[in-house]
C-alpha cells in the first residue's frame, strides 16, 4: 500500500488528545474536502509502496503502545485489514481515523474516529472540476456505513464546524443515524489550519457545545507544530 508518512507525535484531536502515538498515514482519498489539511495524502497522493512487515517494523521502532491509522482515507488502502490485525496483534491500541464512507467489514480497531463530512466541505466546481463536486457530495455522508461503525465499535464522531448551518446538519445526522449517537460522543472541531483561523471560530463552537451537550475538540497539533507533515 502507498504510505505518505509514518511518524511519532502526540494525538492532537479527540478523546486521546495528548497521548503519544505512532501515526501511519496512507495515501489516497475518495473525497475532496474544500478545507482538506493533508492534500499530499488526498488531492495529490504522495508516498512510497510498503508492505505490512515494513510498516510494522517502523511502528515497533518507536516503542509506542498507541497507533493511529489515518489518511487520506485509510479504508481505501489495499490490505488495510491485514495491517490493522497485525498492529493489534502486537498489543497496540489502534485508532482508525476515517470519514465513515466505507464499511468496517470486521476490521480490528480499538477506537473508530469517524469524521463525516458536512455540506460545507463540498468543493465548488472551479476547485477540482464539476465531476469531483458531484462525486464528493454523493459520497460524503453514508448513514448505513456510520451505523455499522457505531453498532460494532467504540466510536467518537468528529465534525468540522465552520458556521451555523453545520449545526443544523449535525442535528439531522443524529436523527438519521439513531439513538446510539449520543451528544457526549460528538466532538465539534473548529475549521481552520492556523491558530488564528481556529481562534476565530472557537467561541462559536464552544457555545454550540454548551448548548447541545457536545464535546469541544481542539486541534492541539496546529497550536504546537503548525500545519506541517510529521506532526
Amino acid at each position: 500500500m502507498k504510505i505518505a508518512e509514518i511518524f511519532h507525535s502526540i494525538q492532537g484531536e479527540g478523546e486521546l488528545t495528548g497521548v503519544p502515538s505512532v501515526f501511519v498515514r496512507t495515501s489516497g482519498c475518495n473525497l475532496r474536502c474544500l478545507w482538506c489539511d493533508t492534500p499530499y495524502a488526498s488531492w495529490h497522493p504522495e508516498g512510497v509502496e510498503m508492505d505490512i512487515p515494513e510498516i510494522v517494523s517502523h511502528i515497533r521502532d518507536f516503542g509506542c503502545p498507541h497507533v493511529v491509522l489515518t489518511g487520506g482515507e485509510p479504508l481505501l488502502a489495499p490490505g488495510v485489514r491485514d495491517l490493522a490485525a497485525a498492529i493489534t496483534g502486537l498489543g497496540h491500541h489502534l485508532t482508525i481515523e476515517t470519514a465513515g464512507t466505507l464499511p468496517p467489514d470486521g476490521i480490528a480497531c480499538d477506537l473508530a474516529s469517524l469524521s463525516p463530512k458536512l455540506a460545507s466541505s463540498t468543493p465548488p466546481p472551479d476547485r477540482f472540476g464539476e465531476i469531483w463536486t458531484h462525486r464528493h457530495e454523493a459520497l460524503r455522508l453514508q448513514p448505513e456505513v456510520l451505523r455499522a461503525w457505531l453498532d460494532g465499535y467504540r466510536c467518537q464522531m468528529k465534525f468540522v464546524v465552520s458556521g451555523p448551518a453545520d449545526l443544523d446538519e449535525i442535528a439531522t445526522i443524529r436523527e438519521i443515524v439513531g439513538k446510539s449517537l449520543t451528544p457526549s460522543s460528538i466532538l465539534l472541531m473548529p475549521e481552520g489550519v492556523t491558530p488564528e483561523e481556529l481562534a476565530a471560530r472557537r467561541d462559536f463552537v464552544i457555545a454550540a457545545c454548551k448548548r447541545f451537550g457536545y464535546r469541544y475538540c481542539h486541534r492541539l497539533q496546529i497550536d504546537l507544530f503548525g500545519n506541517t507533515k510529521g506532526t
